[in-house]
């Protein structure tokens, strides 16, 4: 992939996080400037602390299915040339690693 492509793309998502980042810590501000009770702030943090390790889980199984994909691609006769066959067995691996994250958590939760 080309340097001239890849790097605004990339900076396009920093930029996009950054915003994320700091708009996700000024409404944890308000909400524990605003004199709420000690229980709704406690049940904010530990709702959020299980949202990012659910979160984590969800990327690391879409990621492992994804890896998996690209081995199954890799072994069908290599990655030389981008089809559609290979980008459904990429988009059907990103698919079976959501199915999975979520048959997990429904079963964890």
């Amino acid at each position: 992939m080309n340097a001239e492509i890849l790097i605004p793309i990339t900076l396009f998502v920093c930029i996009a996080y950054a915003i994320r980042v700091v708009v996700d810590a000024r409404v944890r501000q308000r909400i524990i400037g605003a004199n709420s009770s000690q229980e709704l702030v406690r049940s904010l943090l530990e709702s959020e602390e299980l949202r990012r390790k659910h979160e984590s889980l969800r990327r690391g199984i879409v990621l492992v299915a994804l890896a998996i994909g690209f081995a199954l691609l890799d072994l069908g006769g290599g990655f030389d040339v981008f089809t559609p066959m290979s980008a459904a067995i990429l988009l059907g691996a990103t698919g079976l690693g959501n199915l999975a994250y979520y048959l997990f958590a429904r079963r964890a939760g």
